[in-house]
């Protein structure tokens, strides 16, 4: 009966000891690879177009303070764009929760391969041509030339995606990515 409690506790002892080396060895196992940084999505609550030609500059602004809150944007346009011109143009984002505010332009300049900004024409605009390139040189948008037509109504939408596919046709299809922000400018070109 000694015998028989003695090898009962030796094979208990031995099955804890199988154990805990089991244990020890996967909690030592090699995985101490630095983790990928998290990049946290940007809170975007301005969208500012700045316009420059001869005749004088326009700026498109929408501002959404509260984010996904009850409250629409707030979207203004300063004036009428001139008929048949091509304008200078940049985008700024901006996050206006932070203060002092936070120009999410820098971190899009920062990490300009992972970020595009698109542009859809309609009616007077005739094309919005891309003049500045990532390090691959890729288009990034934060800087472009507008033409418009003739008098009439327009409209410019301008999207920030986030890692679209670097080429791409131009269109947010063929891009793919996430949007950041997008925002619909209503205007007149005179």
């Amino acid at each position: 009966m000694i015998r028989n409690t003695f090898n009962l506790i030796s094979e208990n002892t031995t099955r804890i000891l199988i154990l805990l080396l089991a244990l020890g060895f996967t909690a030592c196992s090699n995985d101490d690879d630095d983790p990928e940084p998290v990049n946290e999505e940007e809170i975007i609550t301005t969208v500012r177009v700045t316009l420059q030609a001869a005749g004088g500059t326009v700026t498109l602004q929408s501002q959404d303070l509260d984010g996904d809150g009850p409250n629409p944007p707030e979207v203004t346009v300063s004036g009428p764009l001139q008929a048949n011109t091509t304008y200078t143009g940049s985008v700024q984002v901006l996050n206006e929760t932070e203060t002092p505010t936070e120009n999410i332009t820098e971190e899009v300049e920062e990490e300009a391969e992972e970020h595009q900004f698109f542009y859809g024409v309609s009616g007077s605009i005739n094309q919005v041509t891309y003049t500045d390139q990532d390090a691959n040189g890729n288009p990034i948008g934060l800087s472009f030339t507008l033409e418009t037509g003739a008098a009439g109504a327009a409209g410019l939408t301008v999207t920030l995606r986030h890692e679209p596919k670097k080429p791409n046709d131009g269109t947010l299809t063929d891009a793919g990515g996430e949007t950041d922000v997008a925002q619909s400018f209503t205007l007149a070109v005179q």
